[in-house]
């Protein structure tokens, strides 16, 4: 069942806040005596750096979309050290592909947990005294789920580019050949999964505006 949903408009002031927010996380997590180790160069170094955790908190999102998002504006590194065995120009081609369709996955996965950071699954009428403060969490949780759709967007594009592509098997990355399969067969469809996300917030959002002195 689709709900009818209010749009809301962002100013520019809420997207500075998102994003300030994720400079902070991101100064908060990284060691500074381990910034200059090594030159980080390529695309690749950018996205080892990436990792997952059992539990995940917002600063360690941060982290990740940090990395995620530098590693696609990096070039690639040498096919010899690339991540799968590159053979020919047509594998090179293929894999790289790949693997900024991969990237944009790890960005929506990224943006959908630190979006639930600040998501409420439910308004309660005792938490009409913080009516404000949750309010603007869902504002935040709300960003950051458009940002995990402006990268469904991105995955779509390359999966455009890959039915141009004869199909090559690529030894190393077949968990990346794997997700195109998904994507394809709508397994994977963040589209429907990051509307629903918005369609439960909005419904949210509107049950905490509808509250009030005479509710609480």
């Amino acid at each position: 069942m689709k709900y009818a949903v209010k749009s809301l408009r962002v100013s520019a002031d809420n997207k500075d806040v998102k994003k300030c927010l994720i400079v902070i996380l991101i100064l908060a997590v990284l060691p500074i005596s381990g910034l200059y180790s090594y030159k980080l160069l390529y695309a690749e170094q950018f996205y080892k750096l990436y990792h997952s955790h059992l539990i995940q908190y917002p600063e360690d999102s941060a982290e990740n979309i940090y990395y995620l998002e530098t590693a696609l504006k990096r070039p690639f590194v040498n096919p010899l050290n690339a991540m799968g065995i590159i053979k020919n120009e047509e594998e090179w081609e293929r894999y790289r592909v790949l693997f900024t369709m991969h990237v944009n996955l790890k960005l929506i996965e990224q943006y959908r947990l630190l979006a639930l950071k600040f998501d409420k699954f439910d308004a309660y009428f005792y938490n009409y005294p913080w009516k404000q403060e949750n309010l603007r969490s869902l504002q935040m949780a709300e960003l950051y789920y458009k940002d995990a759709l402006y990268y469904w967007d991105r995955v779509l594009e390359q999966v455009e580019l890959l039915d141009e592509l004869k199909y090559i098997y690529i030894e190393g990355i077949e968990y990346w050949e794997d997700e195109l399969f998904k994507i394809r067969s709508g397994e994977i469809d963040y589209k429907e999964f990051v509307n629903d996300d918005l369609e439960r917030l909005y419904e949210v959002r509107a049950a905490f505006e509808a509250m009030g002195p005479e509710t609480y």
